[in-house]
């Protein structure tokens, strides 16, 4: 699928806008007791001229090609001839000494034809595409970042050799462009619909990267097509730096509605820590004061596990303030870290410029954002949840919908994210349901089982794939010593349910950044109907990049095919985005995290036995999951990326359904 755009030479071009916002526009903020007048820290461009940075001319998947780059030898050790360690990560202008971000196009990844569902001697060679009965893209995991901010952990992926450096999450070079790299997918997404007609967009969380009202408004604003202004400091001057610059951004096509998960990254600070729990950690005032903050390595681990897989006490570390975190100088060309060090190597606290637009957002107050959108629907799913429920647990965020109202096809929207309430001194990327949440997905689990309906689940932690240990695999809250709530249904239990369910053809998921594939097969003895997939999108903010799109086709025998297929956003040479691709390239290259995950269903683990938030549908063995693939092409020494065709068999009754509505 190649599409063609009309574009100007440049790498960014200027577009006349009517802006309805004074430089200084005043609103109340209050914090406690105390009301605040405040400066929007944004900068209008002169004569209302702002910088627009439109896509490459050529729009491709990677079907068609995919991105090529050398794999070095990981450099172990500091100040080494060969290259940069990982915790030299931060040496932005030595990459191109060590053509670190330096890349070519490969090949395309073909898509695999899947078969693990299917009864046993499925033919599939005279099956044909009978209608098409959705068509949608995810993205995942965007974490739009301040990183001027006073309150961040860039500190640690330095000083950690061992926990901290393969952590891009607290630190990575492509936090500079985090903003452009949005825009640029968002205009990929609108090119490719000309061919993929996009019923709808779906965002799996992590929209922001620490709770921020500013890292929100972008992530909205940028959807709307509006004027995004980086710089955060205050410090106008900034706003000539290259990753600085105000720009309008393009907006998602209107005739595309986009939905909405949560993800820890919205709810927690730097998706760990619940803002609010411990007030003595004053949290929530650190966002918004003049101070770079000082805390403990919050990466390194309980000693001798005694909780395990609980790992960390959070608390404990913030209360030791050994270390100033740092920040980024928004005038420096390569996003110097400043103000990062051991305490003792300062002499006073460093200053920072402070910004009330930073304050943390509740998980009420996120979600009241989404109805404040030029774009559709308003409250992009948020709008459809039952107050009913939301009465029993205050911030409720799961709903359903169906993309056609003549496609019995339902979407139900889990928020399987950790509660802010829930007393966890660990970091909060568990996988998490409380009872009213277990209430409300068996309810639409009924009704669409009742109404005949095929169903998908999207969430933003996904199901059985992270190794324990991990803090992205399912919370077990019994082993946490400061929960204060239960899980209220264990991994096992809860894919039990799924699979009894027969007509749930996928799960969809973000959270670990990754394009991972896996199969949960029916149970043994049971139905082929009742297996399903699970389909992970990768992130915006880490290598490779990508986003998905997938179609939902009812073949000519009456199973279903999932098309789903990795898009690069199509970033023009020159402008930030593009040099946000080849930093994410370089700390591919520096850092070398596994991207093509493949965690052992582990047997035991510090005695933890049975590991119950490991996956149920296969033995705790130590084996790797057969299910999960990843390409491998030639011309492309590393491929993160996965294209599949996935077919799933349905039910007599279901099948006897669609024959009435969609006859051959």
């Amino acid at each position: 699928m190649k599409v063609q755009l009309d574009t100007s030479k440049d790498g960014a071009d200027q577009e006349k806008t009517v802006h309805r916002f004074s430089r200084r526009s005043f609103i109340k903020y209050s914090i406690g007791s105390i009301v605040m007048t405040y400066s929007r820290w944004g900068f209008a461009a002169k004569n209302g001229i702002f910088t627009t940075y439109k896509i490459d001319s050529e729009v491709r998947t990677t079907v068609e090609r995919m991105l090529s780059f050398s794999v070095p030898d990981l450099v172990k050790s500091p100040a080494s001839d060969k290259g940069l360690a990982p915790t030299e990560l931060h040496y932005l202008n030595q990459y191109k000494k060590y053509q670190y971000g330096s890349y070519t196009y490969g090949p395309g990844l073909p898509i695999e034809r899947r078969f693990d569902l299917m009864p046993e001697g499925y033919q599939p060679e005279h099956i044909k595409r009978l209608q098409r009965l959705s068509s949608f893209f995810t993205v995942s995991d965007i974490h739009l970042t301040d990183k001027q901010a006073g309150n961040q952990l860039i500190a640690i992926q330095q000083l950690d050799s061992e926990f901290g450096a393969p952590m891009t999450s607290i630190y990575s070079p492509t936090m500079l462009t985090t903003t452009q790299v949005l825009d640029a997918a968002i205009q990929t997404a609108n090119a490719l619909h000309a061919t993929h007609a996009f019923d709808f967009g779906l965002s799996l969380g992590d929209t922001c990267n620490s709770t921020q009202y500013n890292e929100t408004r972008w992530y909205l604003d940028i959807l709307d097509g509006k004027v995004i202004y980086p710089n955060t400091s205050g410090d106008a001057t900034q706003d000539a730096t290259s990753y600085q610059k105000p720009f309008k951004s393009a907006g998602l096509l209107p005739e595309i509605p986009w939905y909405q998960v949560n993800g820890n990254h919205d709810l927690f600070m730097i998706g760990s820590v619940s803002v609010d729990a411990d007030p003595s950690l004053q949290l929530r005032n650190s966002y918004v004061n003049d101070r770079i903050w000082a805390v403990g390595d919050v990466l390194k681990p309980i000693k001798d596990f005694p909780f395990f897989p609980c790992l960390f006490d959070t608390t404990v570390s913030l209360k030791s303030p050994l270390y100033y975190m740092g920040t980024i100088n928004g005038a420096s060309e390569y996003g110097e870290i400043i103000h990062a060090g051991p305490v003792s190597n300062f002499l006073k606290q460093p200053f920072n410029s402070p910004n009330l637009n930073r304050r943390s957002l509740t998980k009420k107050e996120w979600i009241a954002e989404f109805f404040n959108t030029s774009s559709l629907p308003q409250g992009h799913g948020f709008h459809l949840v039952d107050p009913n429920y939301d009465k029993e647990e205050s911030g409720f965020s799961c709903y359903s919908f169906l993309p056609k109202a003549d496609i019995p096809l339902r979407m139900i929207v889990l928020d399987n994210v950790q509660d802010p309430k829930d007393g966890s001194h660990d970091i909060h990327g568990h996988g998490y349901l409380s009872a009213t949440r277990v209430k409300w997905l068996r309810s639409q689990l009924n009704l669409a089982k009742k109404r005949l309906e095929l169903v998908i689940i999207a969430s933003h932690v996904p199901l059985g794939v992270a190794p324990i240990g991990s803090e992205m695999e399912w919370w077990e809250s019994t082993r946490d010593p400061h929960a204060k709530l239960k899980n209220a249904i264990s991994l096992a239990k809860l894919v039990s349910e799924i699979q009894a369910n027969g007509q749930v053809l996928c799960w969809l998921a973000g959270h670990r950044h990754v394009n991972t594939v896996k199969a949960f097969k029916a149970p043994l003895g049971a139905p082929a109907e009742h297996g399903f997939w699970q389909i992970e999108t990768s992130s915006l903010h880490d290598f490779p990049q990508q986003f998905r799109t997938l179609q939902v086709y009812l073949n000519s025998d009456y199973s279903i095919s999932i098309v789903t297929v990795n898009v690069d956003p199509a970033v023009r040479e020159g402008t930030p985005a593009e040099s946000g691709r080849r930093m994410a390239i370089a700390a591919q290259q520096i850092i070398q995290n596994d991207m093509r995950p493949n965690a052992p269903n582990v047997e035991r683990a510090f005695g933890a036995i049975p590991v119950v938030s490991m996956d149920p549908t296969r033995p705790q063995n130590g084996t790797a999951d057969t299910s999960i693939r990843y390409g491998d092409i030639a011309g492309v020494p590393y491929c993160a990326s996965y294209n599949a065709e996935l077919f799933k068999p349905l039910s007599p009754a279901m099948i006897k359904a669609l024959k009435n509505r969609f006859p051959i």
